[in-house]
């Protein structure tokens, strides 16, 4: 299984080079990272990096006009959870492979209807460790919270889960033996961190880059 970061931000949304970045994924036992990246991607580098795109709107239907024109060659389309009739509707649209942000989202906007969505059409719900790591502690412990309630959620409908370090510097970036310990804070298993770290790989490998909708 693939061990990859769900998503880096390199510079120009960063402050560390997609490079270097992947070269400190590698020397952290990674084996691949998805990267919201607009460049090229650059040559020469040994571990891979899948192009990502994040969606950010308020309504579907400016979801659907922005699918519409998501870059030839990307890899994996995340969208931005917010309120549960949001959730609900993009976890209905065909294109998407992410559901990120949830520790930003309303509470109880992801719910077991939309967890049954995400198990029927294949879409993961990223776990971004980046404000547990960041953030004061209110912020911290309300991510901790709404993890372990979709954690809870997964184990009962078994929809996809990602896991992402979020990094915007190679000071940001975890080894995977870190992100284990991370993630027990809201009682992932070690076995259930292995599998939500080879998802973006599947899912790469069974869709191929995105088709740009015409």
């Amino acid at each position: 299984m693939k061990r990859t970061d769900a998503c880096i931000f390199p510079y120009p949304r960063g402050d560390s080079s997609l490079r270097r970045m992947l070269e400190e994924a590698q020397e952290l036992r990674f084996d691949a990272c998805v990267a919201v990246y607009d460049e090229p991607l650059p040559e020469g580098i040994a571990l891979p990096a899948l192009r990502g795109v994040i969606v950010s709107e308020d309504s579907i239907k400016a979801v659907v006009n922005r699918l519409r024109k998501v870059p030839a060659g990307t890899d994996l389309v995340m969208i931005e959870a917010r309120d549960t009739a949001f959730n609900r509707g993009v976890l209905s649209l065909r294109g998407i492979h992410i559901l990120r942000g949830i520790h930003r989202s309303p509470p109880r906007s992801f719910d077991q209807v939309s967890g049954r969505l995400a198990a029927r059409n294949g879409i993961a719900i990223d776990l971004d460790l980046s404000p547990i790591l960041s953030e004061r502690k209110g912020g911290r412990q309300r991510a901790l919270q709404r993890y372990e309630d979709v954690l809870q959620l997964q184990r009962r409908i078994h929809f996809p889960l990602t896991i992402s370090s979020g990094a915007r510097s190679i000071l940001g970036q975890r080894s995977v033996r870190e992100i284990t310990s991370l993630c027990a804070l809201f009682g992932m298993e070690k076995e259930e961190v292995a599998l939500a770290l080879a998802v973006c790989g599947e899912m790469q490998e069974r869709t191929g880059p995105v088709t740009v909708v015409a």
